[in-house]
């Protein structure tokens, strides 16, 4: 399972609690644009309509820009698949605790594409602080070794 895209930003400023795996529904070229390596996922967040969930401000720009349809929108709201029973429990959680729902990566899971969310507690300035210092010291442990 190699990463074809790494959200940094959602274990930096979020506390992950829980993760879950959803597949997700593209384009064909929307398909080789993430195997090329295109996906960016900083800034992307996962709300739910419906009994849906929806993967929300992920850019994906085209693998072949002149070969694309003219309306493409690399921003849209692409659909996560999840089992009724994930995106209930999603739901629950979200609306009791205020928790967010973040994607982690984006992984090959043979020949399909997968997204590691995860649900998030925003972390206060001084816990990033400390994960700042600590992967500081982490490498300083390892510069000396």
């Amino acid at each position: 399972m190699a990463d074809l895209a790494i959200n940094k930003r959602a274990r930096f400023d979020y506390e992950i609690l829980e993760t879950f795996e959803a597949g997700i529904e593209l384009l064909g070229f929307e398909v080789k644009a993430i195997r090329a390596g295109k996906l960016n996922l900083s800034g992307s967040y996962v709300i739910i309509r419906g009994n849906e969930a929806y993967l929300i401000n992920a850019d994906l720009p085209p693998y072949q820009p002149l070969n694309t349809p003219k309306d493409y929108d690399s921003k849209r709201a692409r659909r996560l698949l999840l089992r009724k029973d994930e995106i209930k429990k999603l739901m629950g959680r979200v609306k009791e605790s205020g928790l967010t729902i973040l994607p982690l990566n984006a992984y090959n899971k043979g020949a399909l594409i997968k997204i590691k969310i995860g649900l998030g507690k925003p972390k206060k300035k001084s816990d990033k602080r400390e994960t700042i210092k600590k992967r500081e010291t982490d490498r300083e442990m390892r510069r000396y070794r």
